[in-house]
């Protein structure tokens, strides 16, 4: 059908909103913008709608899905701690700051720590 989308599945994760297939697919190869960054990544602690539990978040690190499931799977090693990478924010479990800035000063970012 011309002009119609995907608008639900189960069948994979997130789609490509062109195409319509799943992100790793992706026929029109248009990579999904990540979140707008001035250089300077982020590490910050969150509780805030995460039900009292806190996470160490990193933001500003460019839109490489590969090198950021890179970086989180070596963060969650040296943390001994479980996380995830979603719409371009790695998000660690725990209060984990004094862990991932000199990890992450190493890679060559500028680090700065926000937040509480």
């Amino acid at each position: 059908m011309p002009g119609s989308r995907l608008v639900y599945s189960t069948d994979f994760g997130r789609a490509c909103p062109e195409c319509g297939q799943p992100i790793a697919e992706c026929s029109c190869k248009k990579k999904l913008p990540g979140p707008p960054s001035d250089g300077i990544v982020r590490v910050r602690r969150e509780v805030k709608g995460r039900g009292g539990k806190t996470v160490t978040t990193i933001t500003g690190l460019p839109p490489d899905e590969d090198k950021l499931r890179q970086l989180a799977a070596e963060l969650k090693r040296k943390c001994g701690s479980g996380g995830t990478v979603k719409d371009g924010v790695i998000i660690i479990q725990g209060d984990h700051r004094d862990t991932a800035v000199p990890l992450i000063e190493k890679l060559g970012y500028t680090v700065k720590r926000a937040g509480g």
